[in-house]
């Protein structure tokens, strides 16, 4: 996919992957729209994007809040012009620190499912029409391994992630005829402040750098259109076998 004046919008862009991963799509031409909760990081990470001469625009909002996205979906078309691309990267533990499912609040559950699963459907739903009169968009699903593996303790969010995977899957299917494409991909355990907080006596020398996984991660969407719509891609396995294929 050639990103030179496409349209992002990218949730969770304020820190962790998706700031990084704004950052390598801003290298590459993309205008985006970055969205998460915290404005002094946000803007921070819109600043990094202009100068170096790239286009971002910020919007503060909570994915998890449903009263939050209509009026976000109109604010990111209006900022953009037209939304070629969707990457859904906010994410929420529900509960912390992690614990038994039988332990987790009913509250921390539902907290998850609005982040992680309702949230991404919302603002899918609401910046869709748009790119299925153009007959083409993309909407990317930063996933985990917690969404196929039964992890103790990470019950919530992994409940969550489980339901964002085939949510793709079904968009991906319905979708197919307009043109808009799904993918979930999976960029392995980084050092971010989501797993400081779900896992705070982590060694981080065993984990990855941010910045590294954006570069890969936006090798995969260059090459998004060779990949099967709905298909969830663990980062790490895919990425060798597209530079092979340069």
């Amino acid at each position: 996919m050639n990103w030179r004046d496409k349209g992002v919008v990218i949730t969770g862009g304020s820190n962790g992957l998706g700031r990084a991963l704004a950052g390598e799509l801003a290298r590459r031409g993309a205008r985006l729209v970055l969205v998460a909760r915290g404005r002094e990081r946000l803007e921070g990470a819109a600043a990094e994007i202009r100068a170096r001469g790239g286009e971002a625009h910020t919007l503060e909002a909570d994915v998890g809040d449903k009263d939050a996205i209509y009026p976000l979906a109109g604010a990111a078309q209006a900022l953009l012009g037209r939304v070629d691309a969707v990457i859904h990267g906010a994410s929420a533990l529900g509960a912390s620190p992690l614990r038994p499912l039988a332990d987790t609040d009913c509250e921390q559950l539902e907290r998850a499912l609005a982040v992680n699963l309702v949230g991404p459907f919302r603002l899918t739903k609401a910046l869709l029409g748009p790119m299925a009169l153009a007959g083409e968009g993309l909407v990317v699903h930063l996933t985990s391994d917690a969404s196929v593996e039964g992890y103790p303790t990470w019950g919530a969010y992994g409940v969550s992630k489980a339901g964002f995977d085939h949510l793709a899957r079904v968009w991906a299917a319905e979708m197919a005829p307009f043109g808009v494409r799904f993918l979930s991909v999976d960029p392995g355990d980084m050092d971010t402040d989501l797993h400081a907080e779900a896992v705070p006596d982590a060694d981080l020398s065993e984990l990855q750098q941010p910045d590294e996984v954006a570069r890969r991660f936006a090798l995969l969407l260059d090459r998004a259109e060779t990949i099967e719509s709905g298909a969830r891609v663990r980062l790490g396995e895919l990425v060798p076998a597209l530079e092979a294929a340069r």
